[in-house]
């Protein structure tokens, strides 16, 4: 256990549309600290999705993460020796949190014959997350569908 509870960073917004939401995507998408490559390749993403949907691309993104963002997971709790996996809602800033992690690995999981940069990749799960499919939507109802299945013992939440 922790002796103390984790400070919260503060994470400044992204420089182009001055979102938080967006730099902690590009911040999930960098690698190597590559952050330049990371930007190119979300803005490249997105501009591609709000053209084929005519919204801004903040909106977008507001609008897929909110499509992914799950309502309720499981803990592990022990009680008595057992572990049970209690439903618990999601915190505003853990489904975003979550949402963002998804939407990313979903996304590199996409096969590299059909999509060629990573950019097309990122658009083609932000298309299907707003159409209510693909594999970060998946997720989120994987985790429902466990939180719905271990209802019984909603009771152990502390």
């Amino acid at each position: 256990m922790r002796s103390k509870q984790a400070k919260k960073r503060t994470i400044q917004p992204d420089a182009k549309y001055k979102s938080v939401k967006m730099a902690r995507l590009i911040g999930r998408v960098m690698k190597d600290g590559k952050k330049q490559v990371a930007q190119k390749q979300v803005y490249g993403a997105l501009e591609t999705v709000a053209e084929k949907t005519k919204k801004k691309p903040v909106e977008v993104l507001e609008e897929v993460l909110k499509q992914i963002a799950p309502k309720m997971e499981v803990r592990s709790r022990r009680v008595g020796g057992a572990a049970y996996q209690v439903p618990v809602p999601v915190r505003g800033a853990r489904a975003t949190s979550l949402s963002i992690r998804w939407l990313v690995t979903e996304a590199n999981k996409l096969p590299s014959k059909t999509y060629h940069s990573f950019a097309e990749k990122l658009t083609a799960e932000m298309l299907s997350a707003l159409n209510n499919e693909g594999g970060s939507i998946q997720k989120r109802d994987a985790v429902h569908r466990m939180a719905d299945a271990n209802k019984a013992f909603a009771h152990f939440r502390w």
